[in-house]
């Protein structure tokens, strides 16, 4: 299967998996991962996803031989699968290590959180093929590392090292060879065990919505989440939220 997934406890794990073109996106990749993501989004059980590559490489972009069929449908099944990633209504977080290029990069930035391993290199290759990167794609390079960081990918199609990716924002935290699987074990533990309702309305928040105040509000009222926030703080104990989406 090129696209693998598991769930184990709250976490679904889903594993780009064309390890002879190191991780390459296929058509087919492409248009499968917008129903698998619906699939465990609709799975009250999940409350975070991570997404990240099979063996030593995250994805290294879309496969080129595909790039020849006729038409440009496989741009948008790339933007149709990065868009279905953004909008996941739990928390997601990119795994990186080995490679994280093109394609890779667009679904990695799709996410909300990337952790990666020392030493994995970042790039954003379209240039050196004579492809238009999408004004989507683009848009959300740039709300992250910025119009000038986001120029230079773009533009030399360079790869950059994780360092340099931590420092322009492409990446959250950047760890050492052989931690990156058990800093997402550690930090998705965290994530699961917060409030689903605040992390729900953080994120269509920071898409930049800003007519759902009162919507979040009732939700808040409804709930419960906040009750027992406050109770579990005061009675020194580990919060039971049950808010789902």
């Amino acid at each position: 299967m090129p696209l693998e997934h598991t769930v184990v406890g709250a976490v679904a794990t889903v594993v780009i998996s064309n390890p002879a073109k190191r991780n390459a996106m296929t058509t087919g990749m492409w248009r499968e991962l917008p129903g698998l993501l619906q699939e465990l989004a609709a799975d009250r059980g999940v409350r975070a996803l991570v997404l990240t590559g099979a063996g030593d490489t995250f994805c290294a972009g879309a496969d080129i031989s595909t790039l020849r069929e006729p038409g440009d449908h496989q741009q948008a099944l790339s933007v149709r699968a990065e868009e279905a990633l953004a909008a996941f209504p739990k928390p997601t977080l990119a795994a990186v290590r080995g490679y994280c290029v093109g394609g890779g990069c667009q679904l990695a930035a799709a996410c909300d959180l990337r952790f990666a391993e020392e030493g994995t290199r970042f790039g954003i290759t379209p240039a050196k093929l004579g492809i238009v990167f999408p004004s989507s794609s683009t848009r959300r390079l740039v709300s992250l590392v910025g119009p000038a960081t986001a120029k230079y990918l773009l533009f030399s199609g360079e790869l950059i090292e994780s360092e340099r990716a931590l420092r322009t924002g492409l990446v959250d935290e950047v760890l050492p060879a052989g931690q990156l699987d058990k800093r997402v074990a550690e930090f998705t533990g965290i994530l699961t065990s917060r409030s689903l309702l605040s992390q729900a309305a953080a994120k269509e928040f920071a898409t930049g919505r800003t007519d759902r105040d009162e919507h979040w509000a009732e939700q808040a009222r409804t709930s419960g989440d906040p009750a027992e926030g406050v109770a579990a703080f005061l009675e020194r104990r580990a919060p039971r939220f049950t808010y789902e989406v």
